[in-house]
């Protein structure tokens, strides 16, 4: 963006002619248009023409606009900015209707989008609204849950056995040249056709993984999508046979909530979205939990901005890789993997053993298979 462009959103709407005559484009204009919605409220009552065709509309005709609002400013802006804006939105200009009225509230459609919101805002949850947000959250967690679970289990529950056929009839695990020899007996040479009558499936080898997984999953504004992923996919994980499942959010401070793993909504409650991140701190105390190092798994989800020490994670990370733990990173964990990190803090890493990746829940319990197996 250029400097122009920003002394632009600064000054707001009143300041194009002079600065941006041609009108703002592409992500400019969203960031304006999304500005002018909070802050254009500071030039009512200073005797100043509404200029409805210029304005894109307000916050306040309809307060589920609101969410929406909340959804571009957290795309549009970096975290300190969104974190700004947000403070602004319900301190300076009152937009707490969304999360005090509960009747806003239950108009609401139950998504991803409300639940980021909910949790963003859960401070300001309080009384009849707090007991509708949960149940709300837990809505919306055990819709995600359904829609990960037979995936991820299938991913985990063992590789195709090509020895031994089953008779489940599993899509995924069609043994095509199986079916062709079986049925060769059928084909029928004066149309050239070979007649199906019986369809051949591999069995899937069931075996138990004795193997820990701990989830360190920073918690700070930026990763709340990554931050409800994780609570889903933990407690998938737990209701597996033969794994042990350790939950750890953190940010500057550490909680374990590996006592709640079983209850994504439980552990969302207690996420504290925001403040400061120190990852090495998150790391050593995950170290601690490690009990058996060549039979672990350490999954850490952060956009990798340390703002402590970056030394003190590298050491730790690599400490970890020399009694064998197996460590992943992950910049994002949700169903884009579309992440903004600090590429530089995560090479280091990555030269001290940990594999760096930003996936989708698929894909991570795919990759834990040929970790495990």
């Amino acid at each position: 963006m250029s400097t122009l462009n920003r002394w632009r959103l600064v000054l707001g709407r009143y300041a194009e002619q002079p600065l941006s005559p041609q009108g703002l484009q592409g992500q400019d204009k969203r960031r304006d248009q999304a500005l002018d919605q909070l802050y254009g409220r500071e030039y009512q009552g200073r005797g100043l023409r509404e200029d409805r065709e210029r304005r894109p509309g307000s916050l306040d005709a309809s307060q589920p606009n609101l969410v929406t609002w909340l959804g571009e400013v957290r795309e549009l802006f970096p975290r300190d900015t969104v974190e700004i804006i947000e403070k602004h939105a319900l301190d300076r200009y009152g937009l707490t209707q969304l999360v005090t009225d509960p009747q806003t509230l239950e108009r609401l459609e139950p998504n991803q989008q409300l639940l980021r919101t909910l949790l963003t805002l859960r401070g300001h949850l309080h009384g009849d609204v707090l007991h509708l947000a949960k149940r709300i959250i837990r809505q919306v967690v055990e819709e995600l849950r359904r829609q990960l679970e037979a995936e991820v289990r299938q991913a985990l529950s063992g590789r195709l056995n090509r020895h031994r056929h089953s008779p489940m009839a599993v899509t995924q695990n069609f043994d095509a040249r199986g079916t062709v020899r079986a049925n060769l007996k059928h084909y029928d040479a004066e149309r050239a056709r070979l007649v199906v009558e019986q369809i051949k499936f591999f069995k899937r080898n069931s075996r138990r993984l004795p193997w820990d997984i701990i989830l360190c999953v920073d918690q700070s504004g930026s990763m709340v999508d990554s931050v409800i992923h994780s609570a889903v996919m933990a407690g998938i994980f737990a209701a597996l046979p033969a794994f042990r499942v350790k939950l750890v959010l953190f940010d500057t401070s550490i909680v374990d909530l590996s006592e709640h793993v079983d209850d994504p909504v439980e552990v969302l409650m207690q996420a504290q979205l925001g403040g400061g991140t120190d990852i090495g701190k998150a790391v050593r105390y995950c170290s601690q939990l490690v009990e058996v190092p060549h039979r672990t798994v350490l999954v850490l989800v952060t956009d990798f901005c340390e703002g402590a020490a970056p030394s003190e994670l590298v050491r730790a990370v690599r400490q970890l890789a020399e009694t064998r733990v197996r460590m992943l990173g992950l910049a994002a964990l949700d169903g884009n993997a579309h992440p903004v990190y600090d590429r530089q803090m995560a090479e280091r890493l990555a030269a001290c053993g940990m594999e760096i990746a930003a996936l989708t829940p698929q894909r991570l319990a795919q990759w834990l298979v040929k970790v495990i197996s």
